[in-house]
């Protein structure tokens, strides 16, 4: 059915077109993760997908990871706005990671292929990974950067051909391939997000055939409209007023802080607005988060706390939300900061925010949880190259009013999964994993309580070896709600030869054969009084061990 023609839907035919286009977005990226080459993408899950109308509205989305995606509308407009969609054709994708043209940070790649269905453009493709490594002044991510020229190349909204530019060793490829510590990697990864893109293009191709292009875009349409109605309906529900929510980074890894992120959460009638006055200033290290970071932190916990589970996250839950940032804060820095810890202060913004919204509907938020990341690089330079391990650990949950925090899960905005031993193994001959393991009364106490967090300590088998991190929590914790008590702290240090070295928060530094390198996770907060946690529950707790 070619036709191109608007027409009114059924709810039947809306509801069937509705979940195809989601279910293309969910099968974006399962091919992507599929087809990675990274450990970071292909056992993490660090990327995502989505499905653009042709005005670059988000109209479905796989349910992977909440930041990359919250604002991938943000990161499309300014690639829109260099190279007119009108000016596409076949095979022409748009690619950014630009954090100051509405990226995130720079191993975070967006490509945009268009949809062209009987030579009319109806929407775009869109997928996003981690990618291992981008160049810069350090394998994997780079702590000691002071500009974000030295975090990697940065890739400007721009325009190329899969077919002129790409395919067989083009010259784009060629260039990132000269540029990157892990070519076959790296190379392969953006190989998994053009099929996966291609995927969603053939998915889209066939709703057409089967329902018709107007159809199609009439429904496109129409679940815009029904997230903005029912997101608007939620925030009816909430008191009018304005409600503020602060959190705190331990530091900039120069020993200067804690740095305060404050959110203030204006709701008036269906319209919501969360504005970040009081925020502290950008920091010279790469603790910076991009304004499109910001954007995806404060719509993701919105929507994750005061909507229904069943509500698909697309761009018309934006429409009824305003975000803004003080130009030159953390939340919103002026280039050319450093951005690679991006997540840590996006964390803070979901906190902050998080706490804001507690005052006007406590039964619908939970405590704090560890809610940060540790972002756990090891580099080796051997004889066939470079080979780098990268992984994102999270911790417990906050506990909430009808349950206790999950133990040892990744944070709710970045969402990935753990990199299993065994996949370790065989990828990584110069470390070896010795444990890996909860780590017992690190969840806050309370009627409900926060989960716990996590350890991972590692053998250093060859020489050579270097380390890079950053991470949070180390000396500020997760508040609990309501009478909860704190999560516990998160640590890491260094065995060597019979002495301890205690690490901090953020560090670069080489490694020793021999050394033992241990990471422990925070915990989440407890939730409510801890007198009203049953006897049950804490016997429960004693036998498996969790205190």
């Amino acid at each position: 059915m070619p036709d191109t023609a608007p027409a009114n839907l059924s709810a039947v035919d809306q509801a069937v077109i509705t979940q195809a286009l989601i279910a293309a977005a969910h099968e974006m990226g399962v091919k992507l993760i599929r087809s990675a080459h990274s450990t970071i993408v292909r056992e993490a899950e660090d990327c995502s997908s989505a499905i653009l109308d042709a005005k670059g509205n988000v109209v479905a989305q796989s349910e992977l990871i909440p930041l990359q995606l919250g604002s991938i509308a943000h990161t499309f407009g300014p690639c829109a706005a260099s190279f007119p969609i009108e000016d596409l054709v076949e095979g022409d994708f748009y690619i950014t990671n630009d954090p100051y043209q509405g990226g995130q940070h720079l191993p975070d790649v967006f490509l945009f292929s268009p949809i062209f269905v009987d030579g009319r453009l109806l929407g775009f493709a869109a997928t996003v990974a981690h990618h291992i490594d981008l160049g810069g002044g350090a394998p994997g991510l780079n702590p000691d950067a002071t500009d974000v020229h030295q975090e990697g190349i940065v890739f400007p909204p721009s325009k190329w051909n899969l077919d002129r530019d790409w395919r067989n060793d083009g010259a784009f490829q060629r260039f990132v391939r000269a540029n990157i510590r892990m070519p076959d990697h790296t190379i392969g990864d953006f190989e998994a997000q053009f099929a996966a893109n291609q995927i969603g293009i053939e998915r889209v191709r066939e709703l057409c055939r089967r329902h018709g292009t107007g159809r199609v875009e009439t429904a496109m349409d129409e679940m815009l409209n029904y997230a903005e109605r029912r997101m608007r309906a939620a925030l009816e529900a909430v008191p009018d007023g304005t409600y503020s929510g602060e959190d705190w980074l331990d530091d900039d890894g120069q020993g200067n802080g804690p740095l305060r992120i404050a959110a203030q959460v204006t709701v008036k009638g269906s319209d919501l607005t969360v504005t970040f006055d009081g925020t502290c200033d950008q920091v010279k290290t790469n603790m910076n988060n991009p304004f499109a970071s910001t954007v995806g932190a404060a719509l993701s916990v919105i929507k994750s706390a005061l909507t229904a589970a069943d509500l698909p996250f697309n761009s018309g839950c934006a429409r009824a939300i305003t975000i803004e940032a003080p130009e030159g804060s953390i939340l919103n820095p002026r280039y050319p900061a450093p951005v690679r810890a991006r997540l840590l202060p996006s964390y803070r913004v979901f906190n902050a925010v998080m706490k804001a919204i507690a005052q006007a509907a406590p039964e619908k938020v939970i405590a704090t949880g560890f809610d940060t990341t540790y972002a756990c690089c090891l580099s080796h330079l051997g004889p066939k190259g470079y080979n780098i391990y990268l992984e994102i650990f999270g911790g417990g949950y906050g506990a909430g009013p009808a349950s206790d925090g999950c133990d040892a899960v990744d944070s709710p905005l970045s969402n990935c999964g753990n990199i299993p031993v065994e996949s370790q193994d065989m990828s990584y001959p110069f470390f070896r994993v010795l444990d890996y393991s909860l780590v017992a009364g690190s969840g806050g106490d309370g009627a409900h309580r926060g989960g716990l967090g996590f350890q991972r300590s590692y053998e250093i088998v060859a020489d050579g070896v270097t380390f890079a991190a950053y991470g949070d929590r180390f000396t500020t914790q997760p508040q609990g709600l309501f009478g909860g008590e704190p999560g516990g702290r998160a640590s890491a240090w260094i065995e060597r030869d019979g002495a301890r070295i205690e690490l901090k928060s953020k560090v670069h530094m080489p490694l020793k054969k021999g050394d033992r390198l241990v990471v422990r996770t925070g915990g989440g907060a407890g939730y409510g009084d801890p007198a009203k946690r049953s006897a049950a529950l804490r016997e429960r707790d004693r036998l498996h061990g969790y205190i």
